[in-house]
């Protein structure tokens, strides 16, 4: 049986990949230095994204690092084979969600979340909900930064440590290069390359092992039962997390408003959907069979980049290429997307109101860079990828999607019920966290039903002429 060893010559794929992202970031940057970059252009990419690259970057920002190192491969690591696959539920209800309410999302014509909620709750919920947003998003920043460590440290034998700081300065300097429009090319790019990668070496990897025999003879009853051993409670709360992120996520609400047209943008959702729901189960395929094949040897983060290493030479450097994209792509879209919010709500709506676009722009790069830090910062007080990805996930997922769903579907929401659920739900999310899920429940099967019946109770309670009838 192998053990994980290093796979120097695999280093050559993925670092050629790499290289490219790096060069297309540099030709957008040059382009922009050469024009005069509106914040439009720097933000949603001119609102003039196309059908496959909007298809490509909503998939890319879907399906990132969280995924590879966390989500459904750390479920299928830590409780099995269907565990994993069904993280394929989430797409399927968010970005169905999502569809609906894209032109409502594109009609607002909103640079951020935050922005769209001023319009029902006020100035006071913008404030609150960007920094609540930034938060939420630079947390899911760190932990891409450990996912491409684990890369490199299984194809170079750097430690994840050193390798973890290479990432941060490569997914820094991505976002920092030409905005949404190099992120939406890279995400487009590394999107295809993740398909095709998984889809052709699965086959390789399950012949390598011993074939299907060798993956039902070698797991357990538990690791092969639908919920792994955990009580359907546990198993719902390990996908809420991600659907209600997702239904609220100002990357996607980004990308919905920079596609050309409405058509255009459902299309992206539509297809990132089904690209989801290929990939998802494929990748808990390959953390299942890392799992059974390593065993304790490795961490659950490891579990689907461990597989590169039993494959030959080419397939398992484009598999550690896709993830290695994924990875950074993710990372470079939540962080541009944590210093709009700054920029936006924060430092235009009440720093320097008389900024002009291009003063917007230089304070976002300079954010990117801040921000940057601090998201490396934040994962050194996690103790895995799967801790802070329910923490960073279930935060915005509790105090601000409820709000955002409310501010577009019901016209009877009021501020102070808006502003409630917010404050509400991230409080709460924090001092549940802290007290390690009491009881053994996960943070958003709480968190989430009190953030909307604060909203709906706070909003009845305070209607415009309640208190006149009374």
């Amino acid at each position: 049986m192998h053990e994980l060893v290093n796979v120097p010559a695999m280093l050559g794929v993925v670092a050629g990949y790499l290289v490219l992202l790096v060069l297309v970031g540099a030709f957008f940057y040059k382009r922009s230095l050469v024009s005069e970059e509106s914040r439009a252009d720097f933000l949603l990419a001119g609102r003039s994204l196309g059908k496959l690259v909007t298809v490509g970057t909503i998939f890319a920002t879907y399906v990132g690092g969280g995924t590879v190192t966390g989500g459904g491969n750390s479920l299928a690591y830590k409780f099995g084979f269907w565990p994993g696959v069904c993280f394929a539920i989430a797409p399927i209800f968010s970005l169905t969600i999502l569809c609906f309410l894209a032109e409502k999302i594109r009609e607002s014509r909103c640079y951020t979340t935050a922005e769209l909620l001023e319009k029902s709750y006020g100035s006071g919920a913008r404030r609150i909900a960007a920094v609540i947003i930034a938060i939420a998003l630079v947390s899911i920043v760190s932990y891409q930064y450990r996912g491409l460590g684990f890369i490199l440290n299984a194809t170079t034998g750097i430690s994840v440590e050193t390798s973890t700081v290479i990432c941060a300065v490569l997914v820094i300097a991505l976002a920092f290069s030409g905005g949404l429009k190099t992120v939406a090319t890279t995400d487009a790019m590394s999107a295809f390359l993740m398909v095709f990668g998984m889809l052709f070496s699965l086959p390789i990897l399950v012949k390598t092992v011993g074939g299907l025999e060798w993956v039902k003879s070698t797991a357990t009853p538990v690791q092969m039962s639908f919920l792994g051993g955990q009580s359907f409670v546990q198993w719902i709360g390990a996908y809420l997390p991600l659907m209600f992120l997702t239904i609220g996520d100002q990357n996607y609400f980004q990308r919905i408003c920079a596609a050309k047209d409405l058509k255009t943008a459902r299309i992206g959702l539509l297809g990132c959907m089904l690209a989801s729901v290929i990939v998802m189960p494929v990748v808990a395929c390959f953390a299942f069979i890392g799992r059974l094949y390593f065993g304790s040897n490795i961490v659950a983060g490891q579990a689907l980049i461990s597989t590169a290493t039993l494959l030959p030479i080419f397939w398992g450097g484009v598999l550690l290429a896709a993830a290695s994209a994924f990875t950074i792509t993710t990372g470079d879209s939540y962080l541009l997307s944590a210093s709009s919010n700054f920029t936006v709500d924060l430092y235009a709506q009440s720093i320097n109101p008389q900024a002009t676009e291009k003063q917007q722009v230089l304070v976002t790069r300079w954010f990117i860079l801040i921000a940057g830090v601090v998201a490396y910062v934040i994962l050194q007080f996690f103790p895995s990828i799967l801790a802070i990805q329910f923490m960073s996930y279930t935060i915005y997922g509790a105090a601000i999607t409820p709000a955002v769903l409310c501010a577009l579907l019901w016209k009877g929401v009021t501020k102070a019920g808006g502003i409630a659920s917010m404050l509400i739900g991230s409080i709460f999310t924090i001092v549940w966290e802290l007290q390690k899920c009491p009881f053994g429940i996960q943070t958003i099967i709480v968190a989430l039903p009190l953030s909307f019946a604060v909203i709906f109770v706070v909003s009845f309670l305070t209607q415009p002429g309640r208190a006149k009838s009374r």
